[in-house]
């Protein structure tokens, strides 16, 4: 331990002397801190700062024991002995039946005919076994047609055709008026298994329905189970039940499952909207709680590009509900890697154990019955490490945040009125330091973006994507110690003549002042998220109130130390949790972004802000230590190693590793493409293989594998024909610029895309009518791109108004089922008043594109011989599409 002393109390200009006498002359500085006591009396007693090592131990420790505390939480699946109410065993099996299939995308034989066997066979059993028993369970297959838009990558427009969905209907045999709904998907992605998202969750449903069936005690009311077979299609199955089926109209809340991972815990990630009362079940009942009100709000405010059939619910039903989702190794979701044997029967149980709990206590509930009197309202709601769910009304939340806030405020302004602060000289000394901390924040974000653009300029993106703690190890150490070397620069250049105790204080003032800032600024958006400051404000004042006097006494004393630390540990370990999660969810969907978002900005800013936030209270520690010298260059070095074995390639960024895969995502279609002219005659026609990457890498580490895929066969936007004259499946063309097209022979599909024009004709009111019948695949995109001065004036789709997405073109995404009709449709064009003569030929380029995603066509021998030389890293997903334009 050093000792502070009143030497260095004030270092006056122009002498060496340190005399207490001299504090007037530089009274106008940040650094005239003297407001603690009389500032011409010496202190009585010796106040200690720490050493630089200790110091560094304390915090490193504190840090590394908090995060080991969020990973053990997150691997502690399951709390306690399973009750025997849920069986995960029978629940597994179930799962493994369902995945061994394959793949199972809408109109497949695998989705619409041995899962749906399957699902139906299994609820027929549980319908006989418990055929005597208070229960009556009742089985509609609905195969719904309809259409809708939706404001989803962009905004488009989805059309849906006999799809299938298995709504299964729980209820006392006296009849309910009233009942709850929980819903899963059992249809996967192309190329996907799909045990994770979703089939897992049919699994759990299929064996919670087993439990509720045979439980002895009636329900109060009845519970729809439904299974739906197309919510890979952009949640299409859910609106055909929500808009269309006769049940629907009784349902009064809902309890979504889905995935965004494989395994781990299933997280409540978003709620209502109002409605606390779920939240309340919620709480009430689960027995292994995992919820975040902040997920909620981060998720609904559309930065993670996702969607579950939670939106459908809630915007086209008017249903309140929960919606659950599995987060965790989400570099494998939609992949070939989403099996079965990566998820634990742990998992599984908890799930269920979590689904039965919420779902019994919700139908045995009288709020059910009665929900729009307990609707409005919301709720702020966080687990503790998955042990307890703290949960209270938002408006509890605001009258307790402002009195943290007030409390803050109190602190702050007794301290300004201690003697020897007159003239405001404590309020000028906490503005500049407060300055100096924004600065520091500024100037430490601008020096690791500046690295992450090295970092891109090397070619070196996404080297943290297999080794994400090598970012934390480059960017973190970054960011770590720009911010140590500014405050070291600031206290021994700019606070100079101030006694380190006393900046010590002065900074922790600052860090309270910053984080009840943003505690009333979320508060008064109405934002419930405003809870994370006000633990960061609540506890760190509560310790220092409590320590006042030990650090009076005796400064920066190792007892002081470690009990401000521990002070810290309940808003610091939550906080590191919030953190797990950002993390968790934002560095797999780097993977699958696109090629227009750099990662290393969007990851280095993450790890920045991180930091930022971790590093508030230690601030204090900063200024209670004399020299940071052998911190500064532990730090430096931690960062040259790491920064030296990224620019030399040794940290690849994906792996083939079977135990833990970060595969590169590729899409690979053979396409054939034909282009008419305004008469009708093939203008142009080409096949090829359409290569698309979705993350920021590109090609450049396949092409030495495929050196073929170079950047000489990059393709460019042709502007004069819809969505670039290429087969988007979804419209996300403006995430995925980037594009590779290699010459092929022509796909000769069994069933080739019928298109045909039915009948042209011009209304009264001057727009012309345009009706088009197909016949196709299972899987249509049609897009639709009216020539400049025309515009579409209504349509078929939807609610009849034309959706169009972020370009001002038109997207309409097709599916159907089995023994689907011709889809005829139709629009009215208004025409140009004056033609742009440099722009394409008619009024409008129509163009659709079929694509095979099983069967025998989705294969050919050209992609079947380029798919075995990827490498074994890449999970190449691949299937066989047409593309026809025509123009009217």
């Amino acid at each position: 331990m050093e000792s502070d002393t009143a030497v260095r109390r004030i270092k006056p200009f122009g002498t060496q002397n340190y005399v207490a006498q001299d504090n007037d002359g530089s009274r106008d500085r940040c650094g005239n801190n003297g407001y603690s006591d009389d500032p011409k009396r010496k202190p009585e007693v010796s106040l200690y700062l720490l050493r630089e090592g200790l110091a560094a131990s304390l915090v490193s420790v504190f840090i590394f024991v908090l995060w080991g505390l969020v990973h053990l939480s997150l691997q502690q699946l399951v709390i306690g002995k399973p009750t025997g109410d849920f069986n995960a065993v029978r629940a597994r099996r179930h799962l493994e039946q369902i995945t061994s299939v394959g793949p199972r995308p809408v109109g497949s034989p695998e989705n619409e005919v041995l899962t749906v066997g399957y699902l139906l066979e299994q609820i027929e059993k549980i319908r006989v076994e418990t055929a005597a028993g208070p229960h009556q369970l009742t089985v509609d297959v609905q195969r719904p047609t309809g259409t809708f838009s939706i404001d989803f990558l962009g905004g488009f427009t989805s059309f849906y055709d006999r799809v299938t969905n298995i709504a299964v209907r729980l209820e006392p045999k006296s009849g309910t008026q009233h009942l709850m709904l929980a819903n899963c998907h059992f249809d996967t992605v192309a190329n996907s298994p799909g045990a994770s998202d979703d089939a897992v969750s049919c699994a759990v449903m299929l064996e919670v329905l087993h439990s509720l069936a045979n439980q002895s005690t009636p329900l109060h009311h009845g519970v729809i189970f439904l299974f739906n077979g197309a919510e890979e299609n952009i949640l299409q199955a859910s609106h055909g039940f929500i808009t269309q089926h006769p049940w629907a109209k009784q349902v009064r809340a809902f309890i979504n499952l889905e995935a965004a991972g494989v395994g781990g815990k299933e997280v409540v990630f978003q709620t209502g909207p109002e409605n606390p009362w779920l939240v309340q079940a919620y709480v009430h009942a689960a027995k292994h709680p995992f919820a975040s009100v902040v997920g909620q709000e981060v998720f609904q405010s559309g930065i993670i590009p996702s969607d579950t059939d939670f939106r459908i619910y809630r915007d086209f039903g008017n249903i309140p509900g929960i919606d659950l989702a599995f987060i965790e190794n989400g570099f494998i979701y939609h992949t070939k890697y989403d099996t079965a044997d990566r998820i634990l029967t742990d998992s599984i149980q908890r799930a269920g154990d979590n689904i039965l709990a919420v779902l019994r206590y919700l139908v045995m509930s009288e709020k059910l019955a009665d929900s729009s009197e307990y609707r409005h309202g919301n709720m702020v709601f966080f687990d503790l490490l998955g042990v307890v769910v703290v949960a209270y009304p938002a408006r509890v939340g605001t009258i307790l945040n402002y009195m943290v806030a007030t409390a803050t405020f109190l602190y702050l302004a007794k301290k300004a009125s201690l003697p020897g602060n007159g003239g405001g000289r404590y309020v000028r000394d906490l503005a500049c330091a407060t300055g100096v901390a924004v600065l520091s924040w500024f100037v430490t974000l601008l020096s690791v973006l500046i690295v992450a653009l090295i970092v891109t300029l090397l070619g070196r993106s996404m080297f943290w994507y297999t080794h994400f703690y090598a970012s934390i190890c480059l960017y973190g150490t970054a960011a770590t110690g720009k911010m140590i070397l500014i405050h070291t620069l600031a206290k021994n250049l700019y606070f100079g003549g101030v006694r380190l105790v006393e900046l010590g204080d002065l900074f922790f003032d600052v860090s309270l002042l910053l984080w009840c800032c943003s505690l009333v600024w979320l508060t008064q958006q109405g934002l419930c998220s405003a809870y994370v400051p006000m633990l960061m404000v609540a506890f760190p004042l509560a310790t220092k109130l409590l320590l006042a006097k030990e650090f009076k006494n005796r400064g920066a004393s190792v007892k002081y130390s470690v009990l401000y630390l521990f002070g810290l540990a309940l808003p610091y370990v939550h906080f590191m949790f919030l953190i797990w999660v950002v993390f968790e969810i934002f560095t797999p969907i780097m993977g699958r972004s696109g090629t227009e978002i750099p990662p290393e900005v969007v990851l280095a800013s993450l790890v920045t802000l991180a930091t930022i936030f971790l590093s508030s209270f230690f601030l204090h520690f900063i200024y209670l230590v004399r020299s940071t010298k052998w911190i500064l260059a532990g730090l430096g070095s931690v960062f040259v190693v790491v920064f030296l074995l990224m620019s030399c390639g040794l940290l690849f960024p994906y792996s083939g590793n079977p135990d833990s895969p970060r595969p590169k995502r590729v899409f690979l279609q053979h396409t054939t493409r034909t282009f008419h002219n305004l008469q009708g005659q093939v203008e142009s026609r080409d096949s090829g293989l359409w290569i698309n990457s979705f993350d920021y890498t590109g090609i450049q580490h396949v092409t030495p594998h495929i050196p073929e895929i170079n950047d000489s066969v990059r393709t460019d936007c042709r502007e004069d024909r819809p969505f670039c004259g290429y087969p988007w499946f979804l419209p996300v063309k403006f995430l995925s610029k980037k594009n590779w097209y290699l010459p092929a022979p022509e796909v000769s599909p069994s069933s080739p895309v019928e298109f045909s024009l039915l009948s042209k004709e011009e209304t009264s009111w001057g727009t012309i009518k345009m009706t088009f019948s197909v016949k196709g695949p299972s899987h249509m995109s049609l897009y639709l791109m009216p020539h400049r001065g025309a515009s579409l004036s209504t349509w078929s789709f939807g609610d009849g108004t034309p959706q169009f997405d972020l370009s001002g073109e038109y997207f309409i995404f097709y599916s159907h089922g089995l023994d689907a009709p011709t889809w005829t449709f139709w629009f009215e064009i208004q025409p140009p008043r004056d033609p742009d003569p440099s722009g394409p030929e008619g009024m409008i380029s129509v163009a659709i594109s079929g694509h095979y995603f099983f069967g025998q066509d989705q294969r050919t021998a050209q992609l079947e011989e380029i798919l075995r030389r990827f490498p074994t890293w890449a999970f190449p997903s691949s299937w066989v599409s047409t593309y026809d334009m025509y123009r009217y």
